[in-house]
């Protein structure tokens, strides 16, 4: 059977955004890419409407996506995982809760800013962004706040007004998914168990504090290469002639070099 990989994309995106790469894992693997919770075809999460001390938590999506996968998976089947900024963050509580059905763990800059200490440069920062989020005066300017971040000044608003939109209304998502990631208790030396080869990714042009957390994170897995590619934090979709081929490589079990 060909071994399965099972994907996750970042905030405001969709399983979509994996198609190239699973174009070029090709036929050597079964490629399981997920909808995180409120994004492409998955549901809000439900209870977060209807119950006002609902708190979103990296349990939630790693629920909804061992639910996703299993229909694909035969029962205990290991699998490669790999993650994007959210859905990395995801793909590290998946593999502390199953590591014996992960067989390697792939991770472009996941945003578990969990893991830093409170005066860790990298989390004062995300905190911040994440505050400014919050006190925001409408969900359009909240919107604006989180993509220009992560992306670039200005890049909210020379996008299509439909594109706009479209990102405006997830914006409730990702402060859920803040939230679960600043509440997840876990810390760097939670990483320890997690010993299968791992491949940590960062874009050479993305925010300090992912650069930083990549870091760590390489630092802290026991059996973790890392690399640094074109691109910034959305690198996985803007840049994928340079990411992909490193994942692909990694995957098939060859050494990792930089593409």
């Amino acid at each position: 059977m060909k071994p399965a990989v099972v994907l996750l994309h970042s905030s405001m995106s969709s399983k979509s955004q994996w198609s190239s790469l699973k174009a070029q894992l090709g036929d050597a693997c079964r490629c399981i890419a997920v909808d995180l919770l409120g994004y492409g075809a998955s549901p809000f999460p439900a209870t977060a409407d209807a119950t006002e001390d609902y708190t979103h938590t990296l349990a939630h999506e790693a629920d909804a996506i061992n639910a996703a996968i299993a229909s694909e998976l035969e029962p205990g089947e290991a699998f490669h995982l790999i993650g994007h900024s959210f859905g990395g963050a995801c793909a590290l509580h998946m593999a502390r809760r199953m590591p014996q059905r992960v067989l390697s763990l792939t991770l472009f800059e996941p945003v578990a800013f969990h893991l830093l200490p409170a005066q860790h440069p990298a989390k004062v920062e995300i905190v911040s962004v994440v505050e400014r989020i919050k006190a925001s005066a409408s969900d359009r300017d909240a919107t604006r706040i989180f993509i220009d971040y992560w992306n670039r000044a200005g890049a909210f608003d020379a996008a299509p007004p439909a594109a706009q939109e479209k990102m405006v209304a997830q914006i409730a998502k990702v402060l859920l998914d803040f939230e679960a990631l600043l509440g997840e208790a876990a810390t760097l030396s939670d990483l320890s168990m997690l010993t299968m080869p791992s491949l940590v990714m960062s874009g050479e042009r993305s925010p300090a504090s992912t650069r930083l957390l990549a870091e760590q994170l390489g630092a802290a897995l026991p059996n973790a290469s890392t690399v640094q590619t074109r691109g910034g934090h959305m690198g996985p979709i803007t840049h994928g002639d340079a990411v992909n081929p490193v994942i692909v490589n990694f995957v098939s079990g060859a050494e990792v070099t930089l593409s």
